[in-house]
């Protein structure tokens, strides 16, 4: 199978597609799917991944990132629609917002709001998935919605913003790790070849309903900065700053629906997870 990969590079970086250079089963073009996409040749899947995904970058492309979740989303419909392919979104967590439901199962509706600072890239992907819907339902197009939990792994950018690269950076220099609030908001983490299996699964047993994937074992930050500091082996302190507007309190994915539908759960554990992402990240620091 051949694989073509989309991107503008708001976000990501051609130093990561070096080792398929000279694939010839794969091939890049520099684009934007905010503008329409024509691909010539046949295609069997779409699978739509672009947004950014961090709050530094969301709030520094607050537009772009509402204009992919709506326009861009309805662009790859349409080619997957013209197509004939099957066509999976990337969602994510942040549609459950701050959950008043714990954990969260894909039944829950979430608890978002629309004009904070998080609103343009939790409302963009809540609109991606009315969209993926609506196509399916009205011109029978085969869809796919995954709701991605925190995921990490190598080629995270340093200047990320989120915690994994925020604490292993500051762990690696010896610098204070910043734990926003106290530390006791929670998080799940996957490590990204668990999600990658899960994305395949999906996609080819998967059915139109959304789907979450992430690791269903919960760490409070705190917990997970003093991981890394141990697993970095540095010296580094904890340094305490206010919380986030509308940061979310808990996260943890119910995954008993991935579990029966296509077999999936996530194998890779939290420190093993978390010193392959460190090897990395000491390997560009």
């Amino acid at each position: 199978m051949r694989v073509l990969a989309l991107d503008n590079f708001i976000t990501g970086s051609p130093n990561n597609l070096k080792g398929l250079q000279g694939n010839p089963d794969f091939e890049f073009r520099q684009a934007d799917v905010n503008h329409g996409i024509f691909i010539g040749d046949e295609v069997r899947y779409v699978l739509h991944f672009a947004s950014p995904a961090s709050p530094p970058q969301y709030d520094s492309n607050p537009i772009h990132t509402l204009k992919v979740g709506t326009l861009g989303t309805m662009n790859m419909l349409g080619l997957a629609r013209a197509k004939n392919a099957t066509f999976l979104l990337a969602s994510t967590s942040e549609v459950y917002g701050d959950p008043l439901v714990h954990p969260q199962p894909e039944t829950y509706w979430g608890n978002v709001n629309p004009i904070g600072p998080r609103g343009c890239y939790d409302e963009a992907k809540r609109c991606a998935e009315a969209f993926a819907m609506a196509y399916h339902r009205t011109h029978d197009v085969d869809t796919r919605i995954i709701r991605i939990f925190n995921t990490h792994g190598p080629r995270m950018q340093v200047s990320d913003g989120r915690a994994v690269p925020n604490f292993m950076a500051q762990a690696i220099r010896g610098e204070p790790l910043t734990v926003y609030g106290d530390g006791s908001q929670t998080r799940s983490l996957c490590y990204v070849s668990d999600l990658v299996r899960g994305v395949l699964a999906v996609l080819e047993r998967g059915d139109d309903q959304p789907i979450n994937l992430g690791n269903p074992h919960e760490v409070t930050v705190r917990e997970l900065a003093e991981t890394i500091i141990r697993l970095a082996g540095s010296k580094s302190t904890i340094d305490h700053r206010d919380l986030p507007v509308d940061d979310p309190k808990q996260r943890r994915p119910d995954i008993s629906r991935a579990e029966k539908l296509v077999d999936w759960r996530p194998e890779v554990g939290l420190d093993d997870g978390l010193g392959r992402t460190l090897e990395y990240f000491r390997s560009v620091l």
